[in-house]
């Protein structure tokens, strides 16, 4: 296989305009190839930005081609989007060098006879931008997606800077709102809707360059195997930058690119394991208690189960459900790692599991969902969702709410949780199960727990990345009289 990253982040590309999951075709291609630690990094550079920033580059492909992106052969409109990410977002990478090698591009991929067109659009953008008295790379800079362990400073753009006007900016600027952000952060018409509707354009504006910044890394320490505090000087002693996450008393957050995970001091010792803050918020809400029986129904990967064990000293039952085994086989190694002995693995769809209930004393329903609040760390993911899918979406969540409800004892806890931010995934869905269960009701988190520091008036939480600094999340604590 070449060594070129060039040509490898167009094969990963490929693949994922086919159908490939953006972090699988990376880690097939990275597995494959022998390159050094910067190629690695541009490579991935390259492909989470070329596919985080698609629709961006698509109107620059608009604006200076006679046929539309849509209309291009797509391997060509692959080879356009590396060129214009690299000349666009990325300072490290010279002009020249991005025209050349993006004109070899097409050389190299059938389309020789293209390699003229392909180096007059990218010319013309750098020449675009320069009359408007900018340099390529230094306008409009969103970060791309990258792979946590392949970070590094060498390709690092930088945050956005204001919404540019017309005359600063060769990306086409149209007279709608919607539109203009969607082009400008590269997002669909209808994420941006959901968030104008919630927030206004001044707070969209700032989830939209969240979401397009690198995801930070944290870490939730096991209570009962180590301390912050041993884990804080373990990590300052090999030379890593760690600071504590505040509201969350196990949360430490790495501070810096580390390289592999599995290589940090105190991870085969089961030390800790990593989860995002507002995903540790969750454990602490559902609040589980030594010695009891505690199902979280959409279990894996496993990060809340392994939570809700430690929270319990490691004393109860903590039913860990998924209807994919390969997944309850990730979970389990986490579990030994870790060394939770109550953590039992229930293979099986949660709509179908009539052996739990009325045994339950506390239930999470970390249900499936659209992950509008995680599109960070997942390159791809605006352009997999649709209005249509989050509709299918909340209906399973619906389905799963009224079926595990069921499985509680009177007084019983149901936490349910999502990484969305869209409210018919959420408050929809609560509401429309508390008007069909006249015997529920919201009980709001305890004053002096974590989750109160995010909830909201109506006694739910939800946490906004770009306020709270930590993925989004709704979680929502019901009890049953």
């Amino acid at each position: 296989m070449t060594q070129d990253p060039r040509q490898l982040a167009f094969f990963a590309l490929r693949s994922i305009h086919r159908g490939a999951f953006a972090d699988v075709a990376v880690d097939k291609i990275l597995s494959q190839s022998d390159l050094s630690g910067s190629d690695r990094r541009l490579l991935t550079e390259l492909v989470y930005g070329s596919v985080r920033r698609q629709r961006t580059l698509d109107a620059l492909i608009n604006q200076f081609a006679k046929k539309r992106a849509e209309q291009q052969p797509p391997n060509l409109r692959t080879i356009l989007h590396l060129g214009l990410y690299q000349l666009h977002y990325l300072d490290q990478v010279p002009a020249s060098a991005a025209v050349n090698t993006t004109v070899d591009l097409a050389k190299q991929n059938g389309f020789a006879g293209l390699a003229g067109f392909v180096n007059g659009v990218l010319r013309q953008t750098v020449r675009e931008t320069e009359a408007r008295g900018q340099n390529p790379g230094t306008r409009n800079q969103e970060p791309g997606t990258r792979n946590q362990e392949e970070i590094q400073n060498s390709y690092t753009p930088h945050p956005t800077p204001p919404l540019p006007t017309p005359s600063s900016s060769p990306i086409p600027h149209p007279p709608s709102l919607t539109e203009r952000l969607g082009i400008l952060h590269s997002f669909p018409d209808w994420m941006i809707n959901v968030w104008l509707e919630q927030l206004g354009q001044e707070e969209t504006e700032r989830l939209c360059e969240w979401m397009n910044q690198t995801p930070h890394i944290d870490l939730r320490v096991n209570q009962l195997r180590s301390s912050v505090e041993t884990v804080e000087a373990a990590m300052q002693a090999a030379g890593i930058k760690i600071r504590q996450v505040p509201h969350l008393p196990h949360a430490l957050r790495l501070q810096e690119h580390v390289g592999s995970i599995q290589n940090l001091p105190g991870f085969q010792p089961g030390w800790w394991m990593v989860q995002d803050s507002s995903a540790q918020l969750v454990g602490y809400l559902v609040n589980p208690q030594p010695g009891e029986v505690v199902v979280d129904a959409c279990a894996a990967p496993g990060g809340k189960t392994m939570h809700l064990a430690e929270l319990m000293q490691d004393q109860g039952t903590v039913w860990a459900c998924d209807r994919t085994p390969s997944r309850l086989k990730k979970l389990q190694q986490n579990a030994d790692r870790l060394g939770l002995r109550s953590v039992k693995i229930c293979p099986g769809d949660s709509r179908n599991l009539p052996q739990f209930i009325g045994q339950c004393d506390r239930v999470l329903v970390d249900a499936p969902c659209s992950g509008l609040g995680t599109l960070h760390r997942h390159a791809d993911a605006r352009w997999r969702q649709t209005p249509d899918s989050v509709k299918e979406l909340a209906t399973l969540q619906t389905e799963l709410l009224k079926q595990t409800a069921e499985w509680l004892k009177p007084g019983g806890i149901l936490v349910y949780a999502t990484c969305t931010l869209h409210p018919t995934e959420n408050e929809i869905v609560i509401q429309t199960f508390l008007n069909q269960h006249c015997t529920w009701q919201i009980e709001p988190p305890a004053p002096n727990s974590p989750p109160a520091a995010f909830a909201s008036p109506e006694g739910w939480i939800k946490v906004w990345p770009h306020q709270h600094g930590m993925d989004g999340f709704f979680m929502v604590r019901l009890k049953k009289s």
